[in-house]
């Protein structure tokens, strides 16, 4: 009887641990993105909190949690953006070619917000650069990229986790197999490969 508490006390804990690191990511992706609102710099959500949002469009019950926090923001808007964020508590760095801003000087650069570039490569390997700051996608709480730069983007990163997310969004029907046909190779052929070969 004691053993079978302890372990429904470890396992309530370990609950309680996931539900605490999901909750601080999402605050993180609200704080940000309302005070880039307030100060009227543009601004778009992207990477996973975007596919989770269109994916919640269709069927909440397929939406992934995702530890990163990524926007896309003009370069131009750097120094304002660090003067916003600066001043609400953020520590600014610049770490492996990436701009991120993190909670605390303590904080992993994987739970920091990244801003992304309109215009740039995010990886010099990628074969276009990042779309153009859009806030005409979805989101009440915070502007989120139209869905068709949002998959373009995934299409040009093709990492495990890009594959998942497109994965997600042909799951959930936000996208669908006529889509290959809105891109040119070596885009297009990556969606297909996916649609043919989902597992």
């Amino acid at each position: 009887m004691a053993k079978a508490l302890d372990m429904h006390t470890e396992q309530t804990e370990i609950l309680a641990r996931i539900v605490r690191a999901e909750e601080r990511v999402q605050a993180r992706l609200v704080r940000v993105t309302r005070l880039l609102g307030k100060a009227q710099i543009p601004y778009a959500v992207i990477g996973g909190h975007a596919v989770a949002a269109w994916v919640a469009t269709k069927d909440e019950s397929l939406v992934r949690a995702t530890r990163d926090v990524d926007v896309l923001v003009k370069p131009e808007d750097l120094e304002r953006i660090r003067e916003v964020l600066e001043k609400d508590g953020f520590v600014y760095r610049h770490v492996a070619e990436m701009d991120i801003f993190l909670e605390d000087r303590d904080a992993k650069a994987g739970d920091g917000v990244h801003l992304i570039f309109e215009g740039r490569k995010v990886r010099p390997d990628h074969v276009l650069p990042a779309p153009q700051v859009d806030d005409s996608g979805i989101g009440e709480l915070f502007s989120v990229i139209p869905l068709e730069s949002l998959v373009r983007t995934k299409l040009v990163a093709w990492r495990r986790k890009d594959q998942v997310h497109l994965l997600d969004l042909l799951g959930a029907g936000v996208i669908d197999p006529s889509w290959p046909q809105r891109f040119q190779d070596p885009l297009r052929s990556r969606l297909q490969e996916l649609i043919d070969n989902p597992e």
